[in-house]
């Protein structure tokens, strides 16, 4: 497969993805902020929400206060910004156009009537209550095309470098929501076991679709500890660290397997899931959750920058 058809391949899953995490985290914000204070001082519902979308400086640039309003348009509509749901569905699109002999019709008719109907929207007729509904429709819409990914393209390598994508920015995402809970959501002031600290655990479990499968494997109330560990090291868990780095190995392998090539990679993936699998929560809270994760994010762009360079993505 041409390095080019690769990337194209990688970069499409890698956006749908984004768009519903984005999604996803403008819903948490949505959600939060329609919740009474429960206790003093500033709520920070739609900064957090830039900080974990990791858009904080972007927005910042804009120099715009931080409103529901503009925090929701610049991350959903504004055409500026290369992470916004409107950017994400238009370069997938583009990305999956380019290699549209390589897609079956079931992805390429997700793709493209996807962005066809979120172009035709206009901001100005998003009222409060058509938000949550929006959302939806973007949630379901990658859902929508991963189904016609995993149900019609072969496995082949164009599968795997589809697969990479996905879960490359699924991981990414998951340690950076997780990673602000614990740097930015929860002050050194505030009982973990407060009221408003249970509704953000359990706002961190809805922004990655985990809050009743948590309740369904655990049967007891939202601990941090125990988050942590759903989303970081619990194998059942489709959006954990773990079960991402699970399936980026495989797919390198099957890669590895059909083309001869991406040892480099490989050795990466393997290091990263062998880590995961044999990693405790005591001891990563000992060594620091912050630094984790921030290790992991590093180990993850590496990764990506390696798959692009064994696989001649440019």
């Amino acid at each position: 497969m041409l390095g080019r058809t690769a990337a194209s391949l990688y970069w499409m899953s890698r956006y749908m993805e984004r768009a519903e995490n984005i999604a996803r985290l403008i819903e948490v914000g949505y959600r939060g902020s329609l919740v009474p204070d429960v206790g003093a001082g500033h709520r920070d519902d739609w900064e957090a929400t830039l900080i974990a979308a990791g858009c904080m400086p972007a927005f910042a640039a804009r120099q715009q206060p931080v409103s529901a309003q503009a925090v929701q348009h610049f991350l959903l509509f504004d055409r500026e910004h290369p992470s916004s749901v409107h950017c994400c569905l238009e370069t997938a699109r583009n990305n999956g156009r380019s290699v549209r002999t390589a897609l079956t019709r079931e992805m390429w008719e997700a793709l493209n009537s996807t962005w066809n109907e979120f172009s035709a929207i206009r901001p100005a007729d998003l009222g409060p209550g058509k938000l949550p509904e929006l959302l939806d429709w973007v949630r379901q819409r990658a859902a929508l095309f991963r189904g016609a990914m995993l149900g019609s393209l072969l496995r082949d390598e164009g599968y795997h470098f589809s697969q990479l994508g996905a879960f490359l920015e699924r991981g990414d995402n998951t340690a950076r929501i997780l990673d602000l809970k614990y740097t930015i959501l929860l002050p050194s002031n505030e009982a973990v076991g407060g009221e408003r600290n249970h509704y953000q655990w359990e706002m961190v479990l809805r922004s990655v679709a985990a809050h009743r499968s948590y309740r369904h494997f655990y049967k007891d109330s939202y601990r941090p500890g125990r988050v942590a560990e759903f989303l970081m090291l619990r194998p059942e868990m489709p959006r954990s660290l773990r079960f991402c780095a699970d399936w980026i190995a495989a797919s390198l392998h099957g890669l590895a397997a059909m083309t001869g090539g991406g040892a480099e990679s490989l050795a990466l993936a393997a290091a990263m899931f062998a880590d995961l699998a044999t990693a405790d929560m005591p001891a990563i809270f000992r060594a620091g959750l912050h630094e984790y994760l921030a290790d992991f994010l590093a180990r993850q762009i590496a990764l990506s920058d390696r798959i692009a360079a064994d696989y001649h993505f440019n």
